[in-house]
Protein backbone atom coordinates (compact mmCIF):
# COMPACT_ATOMS: atom_id res chain seq x y z
CA UNK A 1 0.00 0.00 0.00
CA UNK A 2 1.59 3.23 -0.66
CA UNK A 3 0.34 6.83 0.34
CA UNK A 4 1.54 10.13 -1.58
CA UNK A 5 2.05 12.35 1.16
CA UNK A 6 2.24 16.45 0.50
CA UNK A 7 3.39 18.95 3.34
CA UNK A 8 1.79 22.59 2.51
CA UNK A 9 2.08 24.53 5.64
CA UNK A 10 2.43 24.83 9.14
CA UNK A 11 -0.02 21.34 9.72
CA UNK A 12 -1.81 21.29 6.69
CA UNK A 13 -0.77 18.10 5.38
CA UNK A 14 -2.29 16.62 1.38
CA UNK A 15 -2.39 12.46 1.27
CA UNK A 16 -2.90 10.11 -1.58
CA UNK A 17 -3.96 6.76 -1.37
CA UNK A 18 -5.57 5.24 -4.75
CA UNK A 19 -8.44 6.66 -4.96
CA UNK A 20 -8.53 8.77 -1.31
CA UNK A 21 -7.55 12.44 -0.86
CA UNK A 22 -7.41 13.06 2.58
CA UNK A 23 -6.44 17.21 3.85
CA UNK A 24 -5.72 18.40 6.91
CA UNK A 25 -5.64 21.79 8.58
CA UNK A 26 -5.15 23.66 5.19
CA UNK A 27 -5.49 27.48 5.85
CA UNK A 28 -2.83 28.99 3.51
CA UNK A 29 -3.52 29.76 0.35
CA UNK A 30 -0.97 32.01 -1.38
CA UNK A 31 1.38 29.79 -3.35
CA UNK A 32 5.15 29.56 -3.23
CA UNK A 33 5.91 32.27 -6.03
CA UNK A 34 7.36 30.52 -9.13
CA UNK A 35 5.21 27.36 -8.42
CA UNK A 36 1.74 26.30 -8.32
CA UNK A 37 -0.63 23.52 -6.59
CA UNK A 38 0.58 21.07 -4.53
CA UNK A 39 4.48 21.24 -4.88
CA UNK A 40 4.00 24.70 -4.27
CA UNK A 41 1.71 24.21 -0.88
CA UNK A 42 -1.62 24.77 -2.66
CA UNK A 43 -4.84 22.60 -3.15
CA UNK A 44 -5.99 23.14 -6.51
CA UNK A 45 -9.37 21.52 -6.97
CA UNK A 46 -8.71 20.50 -10.69
CA UNK A 47 -6.45 17.61 -8.79
CA UNK A 48 -9.29 16.52 -6.97
CA UNK A 49 -11.89 15.71 -9.45
CA UNK A 50 -12.59 12.05 -9.29
CA UNK A 51 -11.32 11.63 -6.04
CA UNK A 52 -13.10 10.80 -3.35
CA UNK A 53 -12.18 13.97 -1.15
CA UNK A 54 -12.30 14.14 3.49
CA UNK A 55 -11.30 17.66 5.07
CA UNK A 56 -10.18 17.35 8.49
CA UNK A 57 -10.11 20.24 10.58
CA UNK A 58 -8.67 19.77 14.04
CA UNK A 59 -10.10 23.47 15.55
CA UNK A 60 -11.12 26.60 14.80
CA UNK A 61 -7.78 28.16 15.61
CA UNK A 62 -6.89 30.49 12.18
CA UNK A 63 -3.39 28.76 11.30
CA UNK A 64 -5.58 25.74 11.02
CA UNK A 65 -8.65 26.40 9.88
CA UNK A 66 -10.02 28.58 6.90
CA UNK A 67 -13.62 28.67 5.46
CA UNK A 68 -12.25 28.80 1.97
CA UNK A 69 -12.03 24.94 1.77
CA UNK A 70 -15.61 25.23 1.52
CA UNK A 71 -15.30 27.12 -1.34
CA UNK A 72 -14.26 23.13 -2.96
CA UNK A 73 -17.33 21.29 -2.37
CA UNK A 74 -18.64 23.55 -5.65
CA UNK A 75 -16.00 21.78 -7.88
CA UNK A 76 -15.55 18.44 -6.21
CA UNK A 77 -18.35 15.98 -6.14
CA UNK A 78 -17.39 13.60 -3.58
CA UNK A 79 -16.33 15.59 -0.48
CA UNK A 80 -16.82 15.48 2.92
CA UNK A 81 -15.79 17.49 5.83
CA UNK A 82 -14.51 16.25 9.20
CA UNK A 83 -14.58 19.09 11.56
CA UNK A 84 -14.06 19.69 15.08
CA UNK A 85 -17.45 21.11 16.78
CA UNK A 86 -15.88 24.00 17.99
CA UNK A 87 -16.19 25.12 14.28
CA UNK A 88 -19.23 27.41 13.82
CA UNK A 89 -20.88 27.47 10.43
CA UNK A 90 -24.04 29.26 9.68
CA UNK A 91 -25.39 26.44 7.46
CA UNK A 92 -24.07 22.79 8.22
CA UNK A 93 -24.51 20.91 4.96
CA UNK A 94 -24.97 17.46 4.62
CA UNK A 95 -21.73 16.58 4.24
CA UNK A 96 -20.25 17.78 6.99
CA UNK A 97 -19.50 15.51 9.82
CA UNK A 98 -18.78 17.39 13.18
CA UNK A 99 -17.14 15.51 16.00
CA UNK A 100 -16.02 15.77 19.62
CA UNK A 101 -12.80 14.03 21.39
CA UNK A 102 -13.01 10.29 22.01
CA UNK A 103 -15.83 9.75 19.72
CA UNK A 104 -15.67 6.86 16.28
CA UNK A 105 -17.23 6.94 13.46
CA UNK A 106 -17.16 5.21 9.84
CA UNK A 107 -17.46 7.48 7.26
CA UNK A 108 -17.80 5.69 3.94
CA UNK A 109 -15.09 2.85 4.34
CA UNK A 110 -12.67 5.13 6.67
CA UNK A 111 -13.03 4.80 10.80
CA UNK A 112 -12.26 7.64 12.08
CA UNK A 113 -11.51 7.72 16.08
CA UNK A 114 -10.82 11.32 17.75
CA UNK A 115 -9.02 12.02 20.73
CA UNK A 116 -8.07 15.31 22.91
CA UNK A 117 -5.26 18.00 22.59
CA UNK A 118 -3.16 19.77 25.22
CA UNK A 119 -4.76 22.88 23.62
CA UNK A 120 -8.03 22.98 22.03
CA UNK A 121 -9.91 21.01 19.67
CA UNK A 122 -9.09 17.49 18.27
CA UNK A 123 -6.02 14.68 16.88
CA UNK A 124 -7.49 12.36 14.46
CA UNK A 125 -6.79 8.64 14.16
CA UNK A 126 -7.83 7.66 10.69
CA UNK A 127 -8.12 3.72 9.49
CA UNK A 128 -7.91 4.12 5.68
CA UNK A 129 -7.31 1.21 3.74
CA UNK A 130 -4.74 -1.01 4.84
CA UNK A 131 -2.69 2.27 6.76
CA UNK A 132 -2.79 4.01 10.21
CA UNK A 133 -2.90 7.62 10.26
CA UNK A 134 -2.56 9.58 13.25
CA UNK A 135 -2.62 13.85 13.10
CA UNK A 136 -2.31 15.36 16.27
CA UNK A 137 -3.53 19.15 15.72
CA UNK A 138 -2.66 20.76 18.46
CA UNK A 139 -1.49 17.98 20.89
CA UNK A 140 2.25 18.91 22.13
CA UNK A 141 4.25 18.73 24.99
CA UNK A 142 4.18 22.80 25.40
CA UNK A 143 7.25 23.36 27.64
CA UNK A 144 7.18 26.74 27.26
CA UNK A 145 10.67 28.35 28.46
CA UNK A 146 8.53 31.37 30.70
CA UNK A 147 6.77 28.78 32.55
CA UNK A 148 6.88 28.38 35.97
CA UNK A 149 8.20 24.48 37.01
CA UNK A 150 5.16 23.90 38.47
CA UNK A 151 3.49 24.48 34.78
CA UNK A 152 5.66 22.86 32.66
CA UNK A 153 5.17 19.85 34.82
CA UNK A 154 1.19 20.35 34.27
CA UNK A 155 1.83 20.42 30.75
CA UNK A 156 4.29 17.35 30.46
CA UNK A 157 1.55 15.20 32.88
CA UNK A 158 -1.05 16.84 30.33
CA UNK A 159 0.39 15.56 27.18
CA UNK A 160 1.93 12.20 28.26
CA UNK A 161 -1.84 11.40 29.61
CA UNK A 162 -3.53 11.98 26.52
CA UNK A 163 -0.39 9.96 24.72
CA UNK A 164 -1.62 7.16 26.87
CA UNK A 165 -5.16 7.14 25.23
CA UNK A 166 -3.37 6.54 21.89
CA UNK A 167 -1.33 3.95 23.31
CA UNK A 168 -3.07 0.86 21.80
CA UNK A 169 -3.29 2.03 18.50
CA UNK A 170 -0.76 0.98 15.56
CA UNK A 171 0.41 3.97 13.61
CA UNK A 172 1.74 3.98 10.03
CA UNK A 173 1.89 7.82 9.55
CA UNK A 174 2.20 10.06 12.82
CA UNK A 175 2.21 13.86 12.16
CA UNK A 176 2.87 15.44 15.32
CA UNK A 177 4.19 18.96 16.24
CA UNK A 178 7.84 20.30 16.20
CA UNK A 179 7.68 23.79 16.95
CA UNK A 180 10.63 26.03 17.58
CA UNK A 181 8.69 28.90 19.31
CA UNK A 182 9.67 26.28 22.51
CA UNK A 183 12.87 26.66 22.30
CA UNK A 184 15.13 24.00 23.06
CA UNK A 185 12.01 22.29 24.03
CA UNK A 186 10.73 21.87 20.50
CA UNK A 187 11.61 18.00 20.13
CA UNK A 188 10.04 17.06 23.46
CA UNK A 189 6.63 15.92 21.75
CA UNK A 190 7.63 14.23 19.00
CA UNK A 191 10.63 12.24 20.15
CA UNK A 192 8.29 10.75 23.03
CA UNK A 193 5.62 10.40 20.72
CA UNK A 194 7.90 8.65 18.76
CA UNK A 195 9.47 6.04 21.49
CA UNK A 196 5.94 5.49 23.07
CA UNK A 197 4.12 4.52 19.69
CA UNK A 198 6.84 3.94 16.98
CA UNK A 199 5.02 4.87 13.78
CA UNK A 200 7.02 3.66 10.55
CA UNK A 201 6.99 7.25 9.65
CA UNK A 202 7.00 10.46 11.70
CA UNK A 203 6.85 13.86 9.80
CA UNK A 204 6.71 17.07 11.63
CA UNK A 205 4.20 20.39 11.58
CA UNK A 206 3.59 23.35 13.40
CA UNK A 207 6.52 24.87 12.61
CA UNK A 208 5.36 27.94 10.24
CA UNK A 209 8.61 28.89 7.88
CA UNK A 210 10.91 26.96 10.03
CA UNK A 211 11.42 23.77 7.43
CA UNK A 212 15.30 23.86 8.86
CA UNK A 213 13.77 22.46 12.24
CA UNK A 214 12.93 19.39 10.16
CA UNK A 215 16.57 18.15 9.54
CA UNK A 216 17.58 19.31 13.42
CA UNK A 217 14.84 16.64 14.37
CA UNK A 218 15.63 14.09 12.25
CA UNK A 219 18.79 13.97 13.85
CA UNK A 220 17.63 13.86 17.51
CA UNK A 221 15.45 11.16 15.93
CA UNK A 222 18.65 9.07 14.74
CA UNK A 223 18.68 6.65 17.78
CA UNK A 224 15.32 5.82 17.73
CA UNK A 225 13.14 3.12 15.39
CA UNK A 226 10.97 6.03 13.75
CA UNK A 227 11.61 7.31 10.05
CA UNK A 228 11.36 11.21 10.99
CA UNK A 229 10.95 13.13 7.23
CA UNK A 230 13.10 15.75 6.24
CA UNK A 231 11.06 18.43 4.77
CA UNK A 232 13.17 21.37 2.28
CA UNK A 233 9.66 23.78 2.04
CA UNK A 234 6.41 24.18 1.57
CA UNK A 235 5.00 21.06 -1.21
CA UNK A 236 8.05 18.61 -0.26
CA UNK A 237 6.41 14.98 -1.38
CA UNK A 238 7.18 12.16 0.09
CA UNK A 239 6.19 9.11 -1.19
CA UNK A 240 5.38 6.32 1.97
CA UNK A 241 4.83 2.35 1.07
CA UNK A 242 3.92 -0.23 3.47
CA UNK A 243 4.81 -3.99 2.78
CA UNK A 244 2.07 -6.00 3.12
Amino acid sequence: MKALIYHLYHSGVFLEIDDIVLIFDYYHDISVPGREGLEAGVVDTTYLKGKRVYVFVTHRHSDHYNPLIFDWQKRVKDIKYILSNDIKIKSRGHNMIFMEKYQERIIDDIKVRTYGTTDQGLSYFLEVKDLNIYHAGDLNWWKWPDFSIEKQLQEERDFKNEVARIMDEVIDIAFIPVDPRLGENYYLAGKYFAQSLEPELLVPIHFGDNYQITDKFAAIMADTAVDSAVLAGRGSKIVFTKEN
